[in-house]
């Protein structure tokens, strides 16, 4: 009050000031001061009662406001074991950047975040793959960039702004000599990436591995400048035994989720920048490795987390142990790199094997070799096995004659047929030993296995279709009698996928089925027409092994957890063998089969086909293929074999295929063949478990 009584005084003395004749004792300008002073003072007034008074309640309940949200992070992966307990797929700890995004983070906030951090830390191409879009998210994060690149396109009014962002997105596709970034702003281009790419309260790797020392010591100096940033742990996997067995295993992501499984994996939980098994074992079983992440209840306020508390630790992901036994996997893996050259291969695409118990379905080992038919190159890739069709050869044949028996054309009684050329629609087919008729002969089923009887399927295959055959005829049988062979193909596993825990299988290839191509149903009969894996052929031959079992292939053996020392764990799941299918036939059938294959490799006739494999013991029955096949416009030859061991009672199956060999006398593959039994009665089983006592 008394401030208003001076300014009266002042202001009365001022009007007076003209009849007084002593000077002022207040100037002007103070007085108009103390004018401004006042209504300040009393607008402050005004701004108080209006916070205080009127909307005091709603600001203090803001400024107590907190929100509380769920902060998960990754845990580590589950390993892969072999059959013996032995590592295959380990992880190894390295330190890492992390980043954990806050809840109400802008873009202009990690923009800044980013370029500080790219000071401290260099993030290659090779740790975090740098797109194009990344360039242009992180060029247009800069507020100011945005607005001058916005003054070159047409935008209205109405124009959302994500529309405008779009637009300018387009702009730079359209202009990329408009703009340029520099090393440093690709490095922080590559971690505004990753900090973008993370979902609210979720903590992604900045830098996995290789972070030195020093860059270390710089982040943790600056850790208070840069929120969200952390010194961390991360795992990279390890292969203790050997990284060709990830050749089977599979990879991981190396740049955030795969682009074609992103939705789906983001519907599951991940993050974007989340690495995730990206082949074979590794993706198969993504969920049951990647274990369970971590979760921590975070209190903010505003900008700032005011409380942390861990609400579930997480769980290291399960660990899978496989059948295979790595010793023996290597050792069918050296087989293969050691003969392969036998064969000819100068078209050849590769060679493939699988091992498996005809009794289980358990896959013993499984290798292969891709070969670039045309730069030579090798590379390990068993995985060959369950996805390249291959057209087999006669090693199909044992199939046909249970399809014979089976639908009554023979039986085990009477089953003799004449092995001679045929000659219907103006060509001629015949057996291998047998090209002219000149020796001709009489063949029971056994003895067609032993000889590898061309001619014989021949004659099967059209006394299914119906067909009384004699020389030069027309062939009268019609279509489906293709139908009639792969149905009892099919049933044996041929032609079909196998049911393998492995992603990738495929069908195999069927040739044309039409009234047009009638006459190579005959070459079906004898396995040079239809392309089967060799993970089906290695299931086809357990089938007939194990007396009509059709068993599902499996390479994981159990799922089990982790003791608190690191250690394998309890078991968690464990596979049952499988039986897909039982062969509705009787024992006398498989009797003649089991019969001819043994005659393969230990018969006496001058065109047995597989007499080096008598020596093994214990004691081998299989059959041998070829097939003559076109590799790039070169005549050459499938050679395959499928065959299992004791002949008496059966433990192991070995199946394999060289497809475009040019040395068919080289034997590579009952070369191949002998010495994977050898290394499996040496290294997997001891032979003298074997009950071979009948032979």
């Amino acid at each position: 009050m008394k401030i208003f009584e001076r300014m009266k005084s002042a202001i009365s003395s001022h009007r007076n000031s003209k009849n007084r004749n002593a000077q002022s004792i207040i100037p002007f300008r103070l007085n108009f001061l103390l004018w401004v002073v006042g209504i300040l003072l009393l607008a402050l007034a005004g701004r108080l009662f209006y916070l205080q008074v009127l909307n005091g309640t709603a600001y203090k309940a803001e400024v107590k406001r907190s929100d509380t949200t769920i902060q998960t992070n990754n845990v580590q992966r589950g390993m892969i074991y072999d059959s013996q307990g032995k590592v295959l797929v380990g992880n190894q700890t390295h330190q890492a950047i992390t980043y954990t995004k806050g809840a109400n983070v802008s873009t202009d906030d990690l923009y800044k975040i980013a370029n500080r951090l790219g000071r401290y830390v260099t993030v290659s191409n090779k740790d975090s793959r740098l797109t194009k879009r990344n360039q242009e998210d992180y060029y247009l994060a800069d507020s100011s960039r945005l607005k001058e690149v916005l003054k070159h396109v047409k935008t209205s009014e109405t124009d959302s702004d994500d529309a405008q962002y779009n637009k300018a997105l387009d702009y730079l596709s359209a202009h990329p000599s408009a703009w340029r970034l520099t090393a440093q702003q690709k490095n922080n281009a590559r971690i505004y990436a990753a900090m973008s790419g993370a979902y609210s309260l979720s903590t992604t790797y900045i830098k996995e591995t290789g972070v030195t020392s020093r860059e270390l010591s710089e982040v943790g100096e600056h850790l208070s400048e840069m929120p969200g940033v952390k010194i961390g742990t991360a795992w990279t996997r390890n292969y203790p035994q050997g990284k060709e067995i990830q050749a089977l295993t599979g990879g991981m992501s190396t740049a955030g989720l795969p682009s074609d499984e992103v939705n789906s994996l983001l519907s599951q939980g991940y993050s974007r920048n989340d690495s995730v098994g990206q082949s074979y074992l590794e993706k198969g079983f993504q969920a049951t490795l990647a274990g369970s992440k971590s979760q921590t209840e975070v209190t903010t306020s505003g900008n700032s987390v005011t409380k942390e508390k861990l609400k579930y630790p997480g769980k290291k992901g399960d660990n899978l142990v496989l059948t295979i036994n790595s010793k023996f996997q290597k050792q069918v893996q050296q087989i293969l790199e050691q003969n392969y050259a036998a064969a000819g291969n100068a078209y050849s695409s590769g060679v493939y094997a699988v091992v498996m118990d005809p009794n289980t379905g358990a896959v013993l080992a499984m290798a292969g070799i891709s070969r670039n038919t045309k730069t030579g190159k090798q590379t390990t890739n068993p995985i060959g096995a369950i996805n390249q069709p291959i057209t087999m050869g006669s090693v199909v044949k044992p199939a046909t004659v249970m399809g014979g028996l089976m639908s009554g054309v023979i039986t085990p009684e009477n089953s003799t047929l004449v092995d001679k050329p045929i000659r219907v629609n103006s060509t001629q087919k015949s057996s291998w030993f047998n090209h002219n008729g000149g020796a001709n002969m009489a063949v029971d089923a056994a003895t067609a296995l032993e000889v590898s009887s061309n001619s014989y399927m021949m004659q099967i295959a059209m006394k299914e279709g119906k067909m009384d055959y004699t020389p030069g005829m027309q062939v009268t049988m019609k279509p489906s009698i293709f139908q009639k062979e792969r149905y009892f193909f099919n049933m044996f596993g041929l032609g079909q996928k196998t049911g393998f825990d492995l992603p990738g299988e495929t069908t195999g290839y069927e040739g044309p089925s039409d009234a047009k191509h009638i006459v190579s149903a005959l070459d079906l009969a004898y396995g040079n027409y239809d392309g089967y894996t060799t993970i089906q052929l290695a299931q086809y031959m357990s089938t007939i092994a194990n007396g009509g079992n059709r068993m599902r292939p499996y390479v994981v053996k159990q799922i089990r957890g982790t003791k608190s020392n690191g250690e394998l764990g309890p078991v968690q799941y464990t596979t049952q063998p499988q039986v897909q299918q039982v062969i509705p036939a009787p024992k006398s059938y498989f009797e003649v089969v089991h019969q001819g294959l043994y005659l393969v490799t230990h018969g006496s006739n001058a065109y047995v086909t597989g007499k080096n494999l008598a020596s093994v013991k214990p004691s081998v029955s299989g059959k041998t293929g070829t097939a003559q096949t076109i590799s790039n416009g070169h005549e050459t030859t499938t050679l395959s074999f499928a065959g299992y061991s004791p002949s008496n009672h059966p433990q192991v199956v070995v199946a394999l295929a060289i497809p475009g060999a040019t040395n068919d006398n080289g034997e590579a593959n009952i070369t191949m063949a002998k010495q994977i039994f050898q290394a499996y009665w040496k290294t997997v089983r001891n032979s003298s478990e074997a009950d071979d006592s009948s032979n």
